[in-house]
């Protein structure tokens, strides 16, 4: 479902995923736990376990997403912004694709709304209607959408630390201003899926055998009630057109918890049911 385009800058071929591929948010200057602060691993693991809970506790929060790859020598961002309800395991997002490295005009922002199972865009192109949406099962997709709609569904991110297998505890720092803990660990994806809710088990489980490994390596920034302000998972797939494992960088940022998220998916009618156009 992905649309494929090649832009040339430097004599480098980028390839970019329309729909989807690539970003990784800013780091932040952390305080080394001391002896005192440091954690058993099988605390952290606990504690991140529990992590998806937290969220869905506290109902609903803005979301900042982002995601980044490299390939070729050109790095490639996209970004995205918008609500998410952890209740209902639904959002919104603006994604902003980058611009192409030739210099042309900016891509439209695509609108996404998230649900369980299921990925709606608008301004999809590919001779998609403006006003008509494209529906993609996700588990149908070999990343379970972890990569491909350009942005990490926000609950899914979470619900993947329930498959935490190592962890350390890094120290305290602050994100966005809110005070929080560093964790560092790996996730397995098999492990995930077996814990994840319902409406995310079968994404995961495809991520878990489309994806270059199960192993995926993450940091995650929790604030004194659990809750994820900052979460990037490093994730491995086989490049489809080029040989070699290519890393993708996603980073899922929540703050304003409890804001309104409504969410209103799609009518079947207004999903658009012709043939997507080939790149």
């Amino acid at each position: 479902m992905v649309a494929q385009q090649q832009k040339r800058a430097g004599g480098e071929v980028v390839a970019v995923a329309v729909a989807g591929l690539m970003v990784c948010a800013g780091g932040c200057s952390v305080e080394r736990a001391g002896a005192e602060d440091a954690r058993p691993g099988a605390a952290s693991v606990d504690k991140l376990h529990r992590a998806a809970a937290a969220l869905e506790r506290a109902g609903s929060a803005k979301a900042r997403t982002s995601m980044e790859m490299a390939t070729g020598g050109t790095r490639v961002t996209i970004r995205g912004e918008g609500v998410y309800d952890f209740t209902k395991q639904t959002g919104r997002l603006k994604v902003l694709l980058p611009q192409d490295p030739a210099g042309a005009d900016e891509h439209r922002p695509i609108t996404e709304l998230l649900a369980p199972g299921a990925l709606f865009m608008k301004n999809r192109g590919a001779g998609v209607p403006a006003d008509k949406w494209v529906r993609v099962d996700t588990a149908t997709l070999p990343d379970g959408n972890l990569v491909t709609g350009g942005a990490t569904d926000p609950f899914a991110a979470a619900e993947l630390l329930r498959g935490t297998r190592t962890a350390t505890y890094v120290g305290k720092t602050e994100v966005a201003g809110a005070p929080v803990r560093h964790y560092r660990g790996t996730v397995d994806l098999g492990v995930a899926a077996k814990s994840a809710s319902k409406g995310n088990r079968k994404a995961i489980e495809a991520a878990a055998k489309g994806f270059a490994t199960a192993r995926v390596p993450f940091d995650a920034y929790l604030d004194e009630q659990g809750r994820i302000r900052k979460l990037r998972h490093r994730f491995s797939f086989v490049n489809g057109q080029q040989e070699g494992i290519v890393a993708v960088a996603s980073t899922t940022l929540l703050y304003d918890f409890g804001v309104p998220a409504d969410v209103r998916l799609p009518e079947p009618g207004d999903i658009f049911a012709g043939k997507i156009a080939e790149p």
